[in-house]
């Protein structure tokens, strides 16, 4: 697995493994064989591990910290805080009070069963608070020794440079597939101007980006993506034959949907890092696999009018989730 170095010299591999489906949101989990893909992983050379508090919530950084018990030296380790959650899973809203910036990063630490986390970032920008003021609380963490990079998540322009100012930013996450491609517009150009990593989250469109058959499997009872505004409706059957033109180049070229999607966002840049998410190790070795695919500059073209950004049917997220992001 290639390395590409984030922000400040944070080397990764090039493909990380995003871990929250392995206890929310993508059906029922199973805790062994999440284990196994994150061990899988390690042993493929995936060294970036990508968790938050809110995912489970919080069971999901207990289950990436006994996975990586005893190889803590293998792992680049990356949580977030920011959406806060109750004990019963419920939403409490975004909070980037500086107390609670501190609060949040120690029960991580516990919940992980370590002594320092990689990159941490401020998961949703809290509009009530300035980000000057949850900045100045991360990097009292970092100069306590209990992080080593900061990172922030779908964040504008503006809230990047005023967040850099306090601190740098290692890295900034947001969605960033074929059909999301918001980034491109100056986020993007920001990040490579300020030094700063790219971190692309749902880089197969939460599976959508995998084939009509792996589509199935959103539709299934427990799976927030039934209902999620691309998968729903018209818009599935529109952004099906979407994914119905990429099976075709896929097909020609003898590769894997997924695997050709995630080459497409490897491709943005050495800047750039993917973090394809599965709880499954058959997925892993697929997504794996795409770091030895390299495409050509007519193939990206290719890909690109397979799949027209304003082709896309429906928004990233539902209307409360559409007021979070770019904060």
């Amino acid at each position: 697995m290639n390395r590409r170095r984030l922000g400040q010299g944070l080397e990764v591999s090039e493909q990380g493994l995003g871990c929250m489906g392995m206890s929310e949101f993508y059906g029922v989990g199973d805790d062994a064989e999440s284990i196994a893909t994150i061990h899988e992983a390690l042993d493929a050379g995936v060294n970036f591990l990508d968790t938050a508090d809110m995912y489970g919530p919080f069971v999901n950084e207990e289950l990436v910290g006994r996975a990586i018990k005893g190889r803590r030296e293998e792992v680049v380790l990356a949580t977030k805080f920011g959406n806060q959650r109750g004990e019963d899973g419920s939403f409490i809203g975004i909070n980037g009070s500086p107390e609670y910036v501190v609060a949040a990063c120690d029960a991580s630490l516990r919940r992980l069963g370590v002594e320092y986390i990689d990159l941490y970032y401020q998961h949703r920008v809290d509009r009530e608070v300035p980000v000057e003021e949850t900045w100045g609380a991360m990097k009292s963490l970092v100069e306590a020794g209990k992080v080593r990079h900061l990172g922030i998540s779908e964040a504008s322009v503006a809230t990047i440079e005023r967040a850099h100012a306090v601190h740098p930013v290692c890295a900034l996450q947001s969605e960033y597939s074929l059909w999301s491609r918001d980034p491109e517009d100056g986020v993007l150009d920001a990040c490579r101007r300020l030094g700063i990593g790219f971190v692309a989250y749902s880089p197969l469109g939460r599976g959508f980006l995998t084939g009509e058959s792996a589509n199935r499997e959103a539709t299934t009872e427990g799976d927030y993506r039934k209902n999620h505004p691309r998968f729903s409706g018209e818009a599935y059957a529109h952004n099906l034959a979407l994914v119905k033109n990429l099976e075709a180049l896929a097909g020609a070229k003898g590769v894997s949907v997924a695997q050709l999607a995630l080459a497409w966002v490897l491709s943005r840049g050495e800047d750039v890092v993917a973090i394809p998410g599965t709880k499954r190790r058959k997925w892993l070795r697929e997504n794996v696999a795409a770091s030895a695919l390299c495409l050509s500059d007519q193939d990206v073209a290719d890909l690109e009018r397979a799949v027209p950004r304003s082709a896309v049917a429906g928004d990233r997220y539902h209307a409360a989730g559409m007021r979070t992001i770019n904060g």
